[in-house]
């Protein structure tokens, strides 16, 4: 069956246009309220998380009723962050788990994801049952067998203290100065709380959420006011996440920004130092950069690549036992804390190696120097395919043997949003900005 529905990251598009539809987020839950209801036993129950987009609402109303129509048990959390969801869907022995956001894009798109009983995103053979289920429609429970609904006030409260966790006992954050944005979305309250709780100034940013200004001029996505913030403030670092919080950026004390290459090269080399780095890996996908590679190399690491995607991470760490991954763009997956990317324990962490060293963040957060990548996003419309055509495939295949030797491209279709995303790596710039230009104009001709 060829999916239709779910992407790389559950089900998203613009909210009221299919497929983001109360209609079919009606469908979606029932659909999966059978498919995790299937051995008909009583006590089956669901949590529901979302961020801060108005459509939250509507689709939070829509899932509940699909889901009770199957008599599923629906505990509705609020706002709270993605990687919040995974971890109450095991704490509190639920079947499934569910988040209602679009991550880091913007307020007008919105999403649903899936957490399956162990807290871990489903599989796509979980999901594709679930949309074939969609396709067939199901038998509603009877009467008698409606599920029920009901409001659980403290789960930011728990996911607060378990986070607080993760941090080691007697580390305190006293003196240091953080910057804290929250792309007005999920985590605008509990990542504040963190921080202050654990010693720190704080200096909120992106915390009045109207419910459509998430990832507007904030977040990880766009850093650039809480770098004003840092630099304002005389700021230790910044903390950066996006609307659901599953992904981080660090800001240094100059204004500086590091991704989620530059993160995750720190980790791992802290952990292997303490023999914590399970299997000597990092697993990473096809995006990051090639200087990671090389700064795990010299120290006797390896870079296990994947899918781009933060559940293709997830599933290589979970099928190899390894215990440390991300994305560049700000996933970093440590499964000794939490079953997703967790941006908000990324960047408690990042702080927490500052007050251990004693180092200032821009002598942590800058790990390799990067070797010179170039992406360009191309947006196309509904029922176009630029990547199919002949003109396009041509000048790819030159690019190729251009690159050959002294870079790698990378060319693939988002899973989230309408783009044609091309990235290129090379050490000589003029020829990575004249291949990624020239493919990126060739793909908007065929995309127009």
């Amino acid at each position: 069956m060829t999916r239709k529905l779910f992407g790389t990251d559950g089900v998203r598009g613009k909210a009221n246009t299919y497929p983001m539809t109360a209609e079919m987020a009606l469908r979606l839950g029932a659909a999966s309220g059978r498919y995790f209801r299937r051995d008909g036993s009583g006590g089956h129950r669901v949590v529901i998380g979302k961020d801060t987009r108005l459509s939250g609402y509507m689709l939070e109303n829509a899932l509940t009723a699909g889901l009770t129509s199957t008599g599923m048990n629906v505990l509705l959390l609020g706002p709270v962050p993605t990687p919040a969801v995974g971890m109450l869907t095991m704490s509190m022995r639920a079947d499934v788990g569910i988040m209602i956001s679009a991550s880091h894009n913007p307020a007008h798109d919105n999403g649903i994801k899936f957490f399956g009983p162990d807290g871990f995103k489903l599989s796509d053979d979980a999901e594709t049952e679930i949309e074939q289920l969609v396709e067939e429609g199901v038998e509603p429970a009877q009467a008698r067998n409606i599920g029920r609904a009901k409001r659980i006030d403290d789960g930011r409260f728990r996911y607060v203290e378990r986070v607080k966790t993760t941090f080691p006992q007697g580390l305190r954050l006293d003196g240091l100065k953080v910057v804290v944005d929250c792309a007005n979305g999920a985590a605008y309250r509990v990542a504040p709380d963190v921080f202050w709780e654990l010693g720190a100034e704080v200096i909120p940013v992106g915390v009045s959420p109207n419910g459509f200004n998430i990832n507007e001029r904030c977040g990880s996505t766009q850093p650039a006011t809480a770098a004003e913030a840092v630099v304002a403030h005389g700021a230790d670092v910044g903390i950066c996440l996006d609307g659901d919080a599953d992904r981080v950026v660090i800001i240094d004390e100059t204004g500086a920004v590091a991704d989620g290459d530059q993160i995750m090269a720190l980790f791992a080399a802290r952990m292997a130092e303490r023999d914590l780095l399970a299997g000597g890996t990092l697993v990473a996908t096809v995006m990051s950069n090639l200087g990671l590679e090389r700064f795990l190399s010299a120290r006797g690491l390896r870079l296990h690549r994947t899918a781009v995607g933060d559940r293709y991470v997830v599933e290589a760490m979970r099928a190899h036992g390894f215990n440390l991954g991300g994305e560049q763009s700000g996933h970093i997956v440590m499964t000794d804390y939490a079953t997703t990317g967790d941006g908000l324990i990324a960047g408690l962490h990042f702080v927490g190696e500052m007050a251990r060293t004693g180092r200032r963040a821009s002598d942590l957060a800058r790990n390799f120097d990067p070797v010179p990548q170039l992406l360009r996003n191309v947006r196309y419309g509904a029922g176009a395919d630029p990547l199919s055509a002949d003109r396009v495939k041509a000048i790819i295949e030159a690019a190729e043997a251009e690159l050959s030797g002294s870079g790698r491209l990378l060319i693939r279709k988002s899973g989230t949003e309408p783009l044609i995303r091309i990235m290129a790596e090379c050490e000589d710039e003029g020829l990575l900005t004249r291949v990624v230009d020239g493919i990126a104009a060739e793909v908007e001709a065929s995309a127009a």
